[in-house]
């Protein structure tokens, strides 16, 4: 049963907050996976992987079949859509260039500083 955008959202979020599950679907970038070939580089009990795994899978990001007597993973990259198009939506602004802020307020400064002298009446003027 497919689950609410938001809930979704959440599972997957959830899922690619552990750095073992992130290296895991790095992994699974490059090709399928038997589970035991997964668990190879990780220094944690075939379970725990197992664990690890079961998340990845309710959170769409990977799907586990049997062929054979091996279990194998494969990624789903679809499922990181949403996550994506939901993520694309605060970058509708452009980063703020520091530099660039820094020169318009010192031009402003010197701008108001100008006009400021202009309209002293402490000044003299030739």
């Amino acid at each position: 049963m497919p689950q609410p955008p938001a809930t979704q959202l959440d599972a997957i979020f959830a899922a690619l907050a552990d750095p073992t599950r992130r290296a895991i679907l790095a992994m699974l970038l490059e090709d399928d996976m038997a589970v035991t070939d997964v668990a190879d580089p990780f220094g944690i009990s075939l379970a725990a992987i197992s664990k690890h795994l079961s998340v990845l899978e309710r959170a769409g990001l990977i799907v586990q079949e049997k062929r054979g007597r091996l279990k194998w993973c494969k990624l789903e990259p679809a499922a990181l859509k949403a996550p994506s198009v939901w993520m694309q939506g605060f970058g509708q602004y452009d980063p703020i260039n520091l530099d660039d802020f820094e020169r318009f307020l010192a031009a402003e400064i010197r701008e108001t500083s100008g006009d400021a002298a202009q309209n002293d009446p402490g000044t003299l003027e030739e």
